[in-house]
């Protein structure tokens, strides 16, 4: 199965100058993944922890450690840099507890992507969710013009051809009953996300049970007057809502609802769900009934490139959100 995931890895090794940090050097799928991604001339791999035990975790694996770079919190030469930097966002917090707290791989390998010493991070193998993007805002903070962290998938649905239809879900992860100048942020960050991954122009529709005033309802409401601050914020964004699925992504649909038809309505590759109920089962199903697959969840909403990981992610999951986290990283600098 074709996959735009395999033209990102493709672009990737042809350039093959991006750095990704995995602060869970300890978990053997991890390091599989790592010595994967640098065998294939992805990433430069560096793993932020206790050197001895991913030494032991790799041996466990058989996973041999060549070209990945170990680096050690606690000793290394830019903790100074890191904690000052730490202290400077967050005036008034004690330098012993905030050295403690940059020892820590998750919070590090954050500081390394403020500093530019490296490019992407990708964690929540062995750490939570919540952990992961507290240790993101408390050390890289947000990007700019966006108030709500928030997260999003890449859904690959097959195709009878054997190639696969990308869009992007979001957010079905994070924000559990988002405002609407919540979602605007999302919608905002996900054409972001997209312009990163998708060989087309992002085109977000904001969903709902109603099709631009077809259902009378204050969630409706909301939905419409989200996307009118996401348009007024951004206008270089095609953007429209409040949209049903089918007439986010039918033209046929859309002529018969929707008058005028817009640039989105019918041809929508960014879909932002009106709460995490709907984002987080949609997935879900599009997975299990589509046989998609989701990479992700992407975080969303921060200074730098970072991803979220399923604690059950297989190998092969973490490579790929790796892959998409490092495609991401194209015009930051």
């Amino acid at each position: 199965m074709e996959s735009i995931v395999d033209d990102l890895a493709a672009g990737l090794r042809s350039r093959s100058s991006h750095t990704l940090v995995l602060p869970e050097g300890t978990d053997e799928r991890v390091l599989a993944a790592a010595r994967l991604l640098s065998d294939e001339k992805m990433a430069h791999i560096i793993l932020p922890g206790e050197p001895d035990a991913i030494r032991a975790a790799a041996d466990r694996a058989n996973v041999s450690l060549h070209d990945l770079l170990l680096v050690d919190p606690s000793i290394d030469d830019h903790l100074d840099a890191y904690v000052t930097a730490y202290l400077e966002m967050r005036p008034g917090a004690n330098e012993r507890v905030a050295r403690r707290l940059i020892s820590r791989p998750l919070f590090f390998a954050g500081s390394m992507l403020r500093a530019s010493h490296a490019d992407a991070l990708v964690a929540g193998a062995v750490n939570t969710t919540a952990k992961v993007i507290e240790a993101c805002l408390m050390t890289i903070g947000k990007a700019d013009g966006i108030s709500t962290p928030s997260s999003c998938f890449l859904m690959l649905i097959p195709a009878s051809d054997g190639k696969t239809t990308p869009l992007i879900f979001a957010d079905c992860a994070v924000n559990v009953e988002p405002t609407s100048a919540e979602l605007a942020d999302i919608a905002i960050a996900s054409a972001t996300t997209a312009r990163f991954l998708l060989d087309e122009s992002p085109r977000v529709a904001l969903l709902s049970f109603s099709s631009k005033g077809s259902g009378k309802h204050r969630s409706a409401a909301r939905i419409a007057e989200a996307a009118a601050l996401a348009a007024e914020r951004d206008t270089s964004i095609a953007i429209d809502g409040e949209l049903q699925a089918d007439t986010a992504l039918s033209e046929l649909v859309a002529r018969i609802k929707v008058d005028p038809q817009g640039e989105v309505a019918g041809r929508a590759n960014v879909l932002v769900f009106p709460d995490l109920n709907s984002g987080n089962i949609a997935y879900k199903l599009t997975q299990q009934l589509a046989g998609a697959s989701a990479i992700g969840p992407l975080l969303q909403g921060f200074a730098c490139p970072v991803a979220d990981l399923s604690r059950g992610a297989s190998v092969s999951e973490i490579v790929d959100t790796a892959i998409v986290t490092l495609a991401r990283v194209t015009g930051r600098r």
